[in-house]
């Protein structure tokens, strides 16, 4: 997908994202959040063929064309997320990138929106946080693993000790990071 078509439904992320890559560089920030939509926007995606609205086409029904709809957008957002990881390998840092120096998380707070399910969320961790971060893994968690275990981890990962994080339960299993 080109740039001009990506930011044609959200124009702001490749903006945002630039910024935010330039923050990294600069060493003015090492911690951000990015939004591209909330679940209740009205927002729609016409420019990829989507013209209803984000949340009603989450709630599929279980029809085919609206699961596919769905798909479309989560695909657009993911490419998104992609042009932003590819800007950041562009930036040296060290003996690396910028992204060989973070730890990135990306994700949905709905694993299934037809059903409200806030478990088996989709997530992606990227990066390399220095050399220490495991990379080209797939991990299966149950459903019940409160997504705030990952967080847990991965502030270890980042050298953060905490106790506890939200509803977290412990760490998980595998470590994020080489020891």
């Amino acid at each position: 997908m080109s740039m001009a078509s990506m930011t044609a439904a959200l124009p702001m992320i490749p903006a945002a994202g630039a910024t935010q890559a330039l923050a990294f560089q600069a060493d003015i920030t090492r911690v951000f959040s990015m939004i591209m939509s909330r679940e209740l926007s009205t927002m729609t995606f016409a420019s990829i063929g989507v013209p209803e609205q984000h949340h009603g086409v989450s709630h599929h029904r279980n029809d085919p064309q609206l699961i596919a709809k769905k798909a479309r957008i989560d695909l657009y957002q993911a490419q998104l997320f992609a042009y932003f990881l590819e800007k950041l390998q562009s930036m040296p840092d060290g003996d690396g990138s910028i992204l060989d120096q973070s730890m990135l998380l990306y994700g949905g707070g709905m694993g299934d929106g037809n059903m409200h399910r806030h478990s088996d969320l989709p997530t992606l961790l990227a990066g390399g946080l220095g050399g220490t971060f495991k990379m080209g893994r797939h991990y299966k968690y149950t459903l019940d693993t409160p997504m705030t275990n990952l967080l847990l981890t991965m502030m270890d990962s980042a050298g953060v000790r905490l106790d506890k994080l939200g509803d977290s339960t412990g760490r998980l299993l595998e470590p994020l990071a080489i020891t």
